[in-house]
């Protein structure tokens, strides 16, 4: 018997639900907003025609305050309140022309997916050059990976993939990016508290952790590179062919063909 639970047998739709009616838990709203202040802070120089970002749900727009002209925004599953500019579709296969987004925030598309490669693949296809991508995703490496590995729930955040940072780097490496900014944030316990005097000590000294890499998600900073077209070989000019009787047709090795014609008429 095969005991190995393969991707194929998760239902990736139940997962979304959990995870995003986990965000409306106190630790869930926390995280939230500690993501829309690091997106709002990074990416506000930035401007553009169109920004998208690919995630779990409609409902957790990030990246509000950007100077962009079109915001569009992806989610897997269809519901009678979705509204203007928001598009249901897999975060693996989007609808996008290539080269048509100036911005792309993937916010935990890649944990909560059967195919991340190819989450970040499609997002590199359709951000154009010099654009930006910003990958959001939860670190396996911290407090929050060690309760995932260790709990027999899969509800809410923790059944997602958590996918390691230096892999999600290579992957964009690979696919023609420069990373521009990499950390991890959030090093609050994986337990619900609620006031700020429960919270927890690790979160009181963030700034100390900051040199670690321990927080519970991790942002990463990309823009897509643009090689310069190599030079097309000049077009040389065609010689005009000359026909000399006794001879063969004289073109582009013109001088062998008169050296012969010069040595028959010295014999």
């Amino acid at each position: 018997m095969n005991l190995v639970k393969t991707s194929e047998t998760i239902d990736y739709a139940v997962r979304h639900e959990s995870f995003e009616r986990w965000f409306q838990s106190a630790l869930g709203r926390a995280l939230l907003a500690d993501q829309r202040r690091l997106l709002d802070a990074d990416l506000a120089p930035l401007t553009g025609a169109r920004q998208l970002q690919v995630g779990i749900s409609h409902r957790l727009p990030l990246a509000t305050g950007t100077d962009f002209t079109q915001r569009i925004m992806t989610t897997p599953v269809w519901s009678p309140e979705i509204s203007e500019g928001v598009v249901v579709c897999d975060s693996h296969e989007l609808p996008f022309p290539s080269d048509s987004m100036d911005l792309v925030v993937l916010h935990h598309s890649a944990d909560f997916s059967r195919s991340p490669h190819e989450v970040i693949r499609e997002a590199a296809r359709v951000l154009r050059g010099e654009g930006t991508i910003a990958l959001i995703g939860l670190n396996p490496l911290s407090l929050w990976g060690l309760r995932r590995a260790v709990s027999r729930h899969r509800e809410g955040p923790w059944g997602g993939r958590f996918l390691f940072r230096r892999r999600m780097e290579d992957w964009l490496h690979l696919l023609g990016f420069n990373i521009e900014a990499s950390s991890t944030r959030f090093f609050r316990l994986p337990l619900q508290r609620s006031g700020r005097d429960r919270e927890s000590w690790l979160d009181s000294r963030r700034a100390g952790n900051r040199i670690l890499p321990l927080g519970a998600y991790y942002c990463i900073m990309a823009r897509k590179r643009v090689y310069a077209g190599l030079p097309k070989r000049p077009a040389w000019r065609t010689a005009k062919v000359i026909s000399l009787s006794g001879t063969r047709v004289i073109g582009a090795s013109r001088g062998a063909h008169a050296e012969k014609t010069m040595s028959e008429d010295f014999d």
